[in-house]
């Protein structure tokens, strides 16, 4: 079921550089809002329940669509509908730096998220396509670098944005950097065949968008409330229940919308499921400012600049990662950066009052070393064992995972901080007012937690996966 290609399309750093750019905006673009919400609260005049749509419209549009819009990419050819998608991105970035009040803005970032899936989810696979088996890390590992800086600067960048130029510039900037990510795309992404004589899976698609609406929505809301919540409940009960029937369906369906027989990899799912447990420690970062303000009292200033050191450092050794994975092996890679990054959290378990600057940078340096190093390799693997016809659904999977994998993390990881900061101070209120010591407890529970939960995907890794790896150019 391994992916046989070692042709390099004509243009292919152009592609990676067109690629880049969309994987880029797509990504920034889930979280670089969330620093804006209560701007846009006041300038919008609005409530902060009509403002925070304006992020769960982009969030639950573009996880719904993505393993779809992958498989549209499989039926349909993937240079069509990427361009359809690079473009709908960018106007709806246009129409949202426009917009005269929140339920137009909602609209348009649901539209905007529209075009995103298409980028996110066919990104990874235009590349695959792009580049030869032996330099598919390298070019992979940028991609997964563009991903993670995505992820990690969105709240920086756009907090620079907003006190510079206003809350309209975070979607305004898109524009031009899509013009030329459009031209790029058009002139030098090649074309592939679609598939022959293959429906569309509707069924499957219905149950996989209402499968990830009610489990992102309620793990969503549950953020602000527990997983006791009824409404919380029900959503992810319900979510389980229209899994199962997704399930069903797909084992029975002609041409699925996910073809299960992809899950009875090794290669496939292991690599897809240490894949979510890393974005699910990805969440922790949403904590550190808790820590650095109020237990050392560092400045907001301070505090970006010391947790860029996270991306930085994942930005630098994510593409070295992958030229190293495309010469030795992809496996070999993926354990060392899993180990890494066992170590980081188990570093970032012992922060305490008396914790210096360099002391913490250190520690969140060894993380973004330790995922930096995971994630080409990882995504190398997940690309290279499947066959071309299944490239975008591929991709698709694991742009879910990622979002998945965040989606749980900041509840799972809130909760955890929060109950063990109550439990130390004695009493619940807003985290400003707990004492240090409590802060200090909270975050060393969280990373205690992280510790167990790389421990585990590297276990499962390792030993749910057969020791010797296939070539992944192979058949």
């Amino acid at each position: 079921m391994a992916l046989e290609h070692d042709r390099a399309a004509p243009h292919k750093w152009f592609v990676l550089a067109a690629v880049s750019t969309s994987i880029f905006l797509a990504t920034i673009d889930a979280s670089i809002v969330n620093v804006s919400l209560s701007t846009l609260e006041r300038e919008l005049n609005t409530s902060f329940a009509w403002v925070q749509w304006v992020v769960l419209a982009y969030l639950l549009t573009i996880t719904s669509l993505v393993i779809i819009v992958g498989r549209l990419g499989d039926l349909l050819g993937k240079k069509r509908l990427y361009l359809a998608g690079f473009a709908v991105f960018t106007a709806g970035s246009a129409l949202c730096g426009l917009a005269p009040n929140v339920q137009l803005l909602i609209v348009f970032r649901a539209l905007q998220a529209i075009g995103g899936s298409s980028l996110q989810a066919l990104g990874l696979a235009i590349l695959t396509e792009a580049f030869p088996a032996h330099e598919r890390g390298k070019a992979l590992g940028i991609g997964g670098t563009m991903v993670s800086l995505g992820i990690a600067l969105g709240p920086s960048l756009g907090g620079l944005l907003i006190g510079s130029l206003g809350w309209r510039a975070i979607f305004l900037v898109n524009v031009p950097v899509g013009i030329v990510g459009i031209s790029l795309a058009w002139r030098f992404v090649p074309n592939t065949a679609p598939q022959k004589r293959q429906r569309f899976d509707l069924g499957g698609a219905i149950l996989l968008t209402a499968t990830l609406v009610t489990f992102s929505l309620g793990l969503t809301i549950s953020q602000e409330s527990s997983f006791t919540n009824p409404v919380v409940a029900g959503l992810l009960i319900s979510s389980a229940l229209l899994l199962a029937g997704l399930i069903r369906v797909e084992r029975r369906v002609r041409g699925p919308m996910i073809d299960l027989r992809l899950f009875r990899n090794r290669q496939f799912s292991t690599s897809l499921y240490a894949g979510v447990s890393v974005f699910v420690i990805v969440a922790s970062i949403i904590l550190f400012p808790f820590y650095l303000e109020y237990v050392l009292a560092y400045e907001i200033e301070t505090i970006g600049l010391m947790i860029a050191a996270f991306p930085i450092m994942l930005g630098i050794l994510s593409p070295f990662s992958g030229t190293l994975s495309d010469r030795l092996g992809t496996r070999p890679i993926t354990i060392a950066g899993l180990v890494i990054t066992a170590l980081a959290c188990m570093g970032l378990s012992t922060l305490g009052h008396q914790t210096t600057t360099a002391g913490f940078v250190l520690r969140l340096v060894v993380l973004g070393a330790g995922i930096g190093i995971f994630q080409s390799p990882n995504n190398s693997t997940v690309m290279g064992s499947v066959p071309p016809s299944q490239l975008g659904v591929a991709s698709g999977l694991l742009a879910t995972s990622r979002n998945i994998g965040q989606a749980i993390g900041i509840p799972l990881l809130g909760t955890i901080f929060a109950t063990r900061v109550f439990a130390l101070a004695g009493e619940r209120g807003d985290i400003s007012d707990m004492p240090p010591d409590a802060i200090v407890g909270g975050i060393q529970a969280v990373f205690l937690f992280a510790a167990g939960v790389i421990t585990l995907a590297l276990l499962v890794y390792i030993f749910g996966r057969s020791h010797a790896e296939a070539p992944i150019s192979s058949a």
